[in-house]
């Protein structure tokens, strides 16, 4: 294939994605139909494609859980918001109370979360982490921040700092 001095230069794939022969440099798909073209959109077209590519990398490391998706993902809210409510847990999980109920059943079975009434409203069950489901997520979160450095190992102080800064605009942005 010969360069076309007319298109941008794609970076190498990174490790562990194959390289998509899509409209934008790195593989990252074209904005989609019926969305301005803007910088804002052309924008979060963006780190939206980024994003989800950068999961799947993380998710890599996801072995040293032992969690299916839906497990791990509760694991995590029950660490850093925890303890909740089931229905909280519901909600924000977005899923129905059966499924969280189902879910927390297997987290406690395995020992990684327990249950508990409320001091407040003895009604109310309020679900947390146990030390043993908090070692084990921050075992895997070690494990996926691990995966995600090693994509940048060769980036420079500036291209780190561009990161960071992104990140935290980001980070600031949502709820």
């Amino acid at each position: 294939m010969v360069n076309d001095p007319r298109q941008p230069e794609r970076p190498a794939a990174l490790p562990g994605l194959a390289p998509e022969p899509l409209g934008q440099p790195g593989g990252l798909p074209d904005l989609p139909a019926g969305l301005p073209v803007d910088e804002r959109h052309e924008t979060a077209n963006l780190l939206h494609s980024a994003a989800l590519r950068l999961l799947r990398v993380a998710r890599t490391a996801d072995e040293v859980l032992d969690l299916d998706g839906p497990r791990a993902s509760l694991l995590s809210v029950l660490v850093f918001a925890g303890p909740l409510p089931v229905g909280r847990l519901a909600e924000l999980e977005r899923v129905s109370p059966p499924a969280i109920t189902k879910t927390v059943a297997l987290l406690e079975s395995a020992g990684l979360a327990l249950r508990t009434r409320s001091e407040l409203d003895r009604r109310v069950v309020l679900v947390s982490a146990t030390p043993a489901g908090r070692r084990l997520l921050e075992r895997g979160r070690a494990a996926r921040v691990r995966a995600v450095a090693a994509l940048f190992a060769s980036a420079s102080g500036a291209e780190l700092a561009t990161l960071r800064r992104a990140a935290e605009l980001i980070a600031a942005r949502l709820p």
